[in-house]
């Protein structure tokens, strides 16, 4: 009767232990396949729902919390900044900070990194956006993506506030800073000394973007908004100023040329790849 009461006993510990640690990993792994579902089908929040319970029964499951930082990324609407949509951008931030830090894979890592990198790009917070995509960048040097993402970022930098200095001078959209006018010299000066950084970065990374990926269109595209930025500056070379304008039509005329490249292609697979001779 003791032996019994003792294997009892024993099964009963077994079954505390199973359920205040493996059974909630199992349980959060089952949390993790509704969310997953609910996702595919649309239902964010039931998803939501699902990975927040996955992730509170077991902490350390990783994919769970991707799929809720996931989760909460389709439900934020760019460029809205109510309350409720940016703490919504904020929960899926906090989420994938969270990933970064739990030593996952590199993919996982990249991924993360790359969320967050999105979500300050869309929130206007130029500089926390560059961190995370550089960091994208030296976990995957191969992919150009976040290349071309700092450059995008240091275009836009530059060319807010040139732009509002070009109104406040009254210039016309043809019209380049003009050295020989006392107020746009002044003008010239003070952005090349605030641009010249990030248009220098621009240009590395756009040209490192294209390294990579030999037909990136909307990297040649935006290498050539660089180059510009870098000639309206350029007001005490004017030499500079026009081989740099020269470069910039050169990436134009890349642009298109890749462009119809790609479409090209793109006719003749959606043809079979078969052309036939016409009677002449």
């Amino acid at each position: 009767m003791n032996k019994n009461l003792r294997l009892l006993t024993l099964a009963a510990v077994a079954l505390a232990l199973c359920s205040s640690v493996g059974c909630d990993k199992l349980r959060a792994r089952d949390q993790l396949n509704k969310g997953v579902k609910s996702y595919k089908d649309s239902h964010y929040e039931q998803a939501i729902d699902h990975f927040q319970q996955a992730v509170q029964l077991d902490p350390g499951l990783i994919n769970a919390r991707m799929y809720l930082a996931t989760a909460f990324v389709s439900q934020y609407i760019p460029g809205v900044d109510s309350p409720d949509n940016l703490r919504t951008a904020q929960q899926a931030i906090d989420e994938y900070q969270k990933v970064i830090d739990m030593n996952p894979s590199r993919d996982q890592k990249v991924n993360s990194a790359k969320g967050i990198a999105y979500l300050y790009l869309n929130e206007k917070k130029w500089d926390d956006a560059k961190k995370y995509y550089r960091m994208a960048s030296d976990l995957d040097p191969s992919d150009p993506e976040p290349y071309y993402s700092v450059g995008v970022i240091d275009w836009t930098a530059c060319y807010s506030p040139r732009m509002e200095k070009r109104a406040e001078l009254g210039l016309k959209p043809e019209e380049n800073l003009n050295p020989k006018n006392k107020e746009q010299k002044k003008a010239c000066d003070e952005l090349k000394v605030k641009n010249a950084p990030a248009i220098q970065e621009g240009i590395d990374t756009l040209k490192k973007a294209i390294e990579i990926r030999s037909e990136y269109a909307d990297a040649m595209a935006y290498l050539n908004l660089m180059y510009r930025e870098r000639g309206d500056v350029e007001c005490d070379d004017l030499a500079a100023r026009a081989e740099d304008l020269k470069t910039a039509d050169h990436w134009v005329d890349e642009t298109l040329r890749v462009k119809k490249a790609i479409a090209d292609r793109a006719a003749q697979n959606a043809g079979g790849g078969i052309t036939v001779d016409q009677p002449k």
